[in-house]
């Protein structure tokens, strides 16, 4: 008797990226071709966890040939996490054998990613699974560095609030505080400060979690804001990473009593007022030297969610649904595919989660590379080497209007974890100059 191919399950994880609509578009084109229907669960995994079938939708190659130009997310998006319990897990896998899906392409991040590992191994060769890396914040560790698809958007995007951000401030001598999504990491953050050059841009890789006091952070950005206008300019942006709020010691951020955590266990960044408690804090520490600043405190992130994928995202998207569909109909199972060096890569997820955890290892930022030294060098911020020079930090003590010693006791702390940029030139020392000129 033959047998008939069954079906192909997409489904989509986490939150919006620009690009989603690319890897469903691809993935289901890829497997139509190659003999296989297509089942679009709307929600993520939402419905079928709760054995609720009813909330699918086929898939042809006319219903996603031209979705792949639009952001968003054509079957939805939701946080719902099946790993919660084993009878979730099970329902999710049953509702699959009922839609007659024996093939899942997930697309998500690490949390999504680790939905998928455990639907996998719980189906026990019931349910093949494959799973594309999706997210903003750049934060899954994929090999040679490459970028997960959204990022580049995200940040193009970025970059274009900061400038005008930048021009607003110079125009009316106010600061912007623009606190940027990045939940664990600071790639997004530092991707779009770099980019555009902000006065200063803070990530949580700088600190260590659960030991960071919120006074260093607000005098960091003091630091930056008496540092600009002590050369006459009472205006900048900092960029600051969401993620910055987890590793703050919890005793000095009560606001988070109560605040809701999503299905993953996650602190609902979002619902932190995290640019304001700075905004409010700084100006009442530079109160202390009867020294005003106007700032506006502002957070984006859902402005790049959903954007329209820039062509290197469409591209890039495209390729890792076609990939994920071809792997996987191909007999594929239990991996994460990337693309790099243009060249296809199958991750089996036993190789992608972190030993200790037991969850998908994060990528940080490597602040010990030469990226994000120089990033550090163009940033004004205090440095190690003002406080070398008594001539930098009495301009800077005089708009305080205090002595010399009185601001290294006030604010020498805050630059004793700096990192050295090494030398490119061996013993020629660094080659860039210690001020170089701002971008703004």
């Amino acid at each position: 008797m033959f047998h008939q191919p069954k079906k192909v399950g997409i489904l989509v994880g986490g939150g919006p990226a620009p690009g989603i609509n690319a890897v469903i578009g691809a993935a289901t084109i890829r497997a139509v071709l190659s003999g296989f229907d297509v089942v679009g669960i709307n929600d993520g995994f939402n419905w079928i966890m709760q054995g609720n079938i009813d909330h699918v939708k086929p898939l042809g190659i006319g219903d996603v040939s031209r979705i792949h130009f639009r952001g968003g997310s054509a079957l939805g998006i939701s946080r719902a996490n099946p790993t919660k319990s084993p009878a979730l897990l099970e329902a999710a896998i049953v509702s699959l054998l009922r839609l007659d899906v024996d093939k899942l392409i997930t697309i998500g991040g690490d949390d999504t990613a680790f939905s998928a590992s455990e639907i996998e191994r719980q189906s026990k060769g019931r349910v093949r699974v494959v799973h594309v890396p999706k997210t903003i914040d750049n934060d899954l560790d994929l090999p040679n560095h490459t970028d997960t698809f959204g990022f580049q958007t995200a940040r193009h995007i970025g970059v274009e609030i900061v400038e005008n951000l930048m021009v607003d401030a110079r125009t009316t001598s106010r600061w912007y505080f623009v606190v940027t999504m990045g939940r664990k990491a600071g790639h997004l953050a530092l991707g779009i400060g770099k980019a555009a050059g902000a006065t200063v841009t803070l990530i949580p890789e700088e600190y260590a979690e659960g030991t960071l006091r919120l006074a260093t952070v607000v005098d960091t950005l003091v630091g930056a804001i008496v540092k600009r206008l002590a050369s006459g300019r009472p205006d900048g942006v900092a960029v600051l990473a969401e993620g910055i709020v987890e590793h703050v010691d919890p005793q000095d951020l009560a606001e988070l009593d109560g605040v809701e955590r999503d299905a993953h266990g996650h602190i609902r960044i979002a619902e932190i007022a995290f640019g304001e408690i700075l905004k409010e804090k700084v100006q009442k520490r530079l109160a202390q030297w009867n020294v005003k600043a106007t700032i506006v405190a502002k957070n984006i992130g859902y402005e790049l969610r959903c954007a329209d994928p820039i062509p290197y995202d469409m591209e890039y998207a495209r390729d890792l649904g076609y990939c994920a569909s071809k792997f996987l109909t191909e007999g594929g199972n239990a991996a994460m595919v990337c693309v790099t060096h243009s060249m296809f890569q199958a991750l089996p997820f036993d190789s992608i989660m972190d030993r200790k955890t037991g969850r998908v290892r994060v990528r940080m930022v490597d602040i010990d590379s030469d990226r994000y030294m120089i990033a550090r060098r163009y940033m004004l911020r205090l440095r190690k080497d003002d406080f070398d020079d008594p001539s930098e930090i009495a301009k800077f003590a005089s708009v305080l209007g205090i002595t010399i010693e009185q601001f290294h006791a006030e604010f020498a702390g805050i630059v004793a974890d700096e990192p050295i940029p090494r030398s490119f030139a061996g013993d020629a020392g660094p080659v860039m100059s210690r001020r170089p000129p701002s971008d703004d």
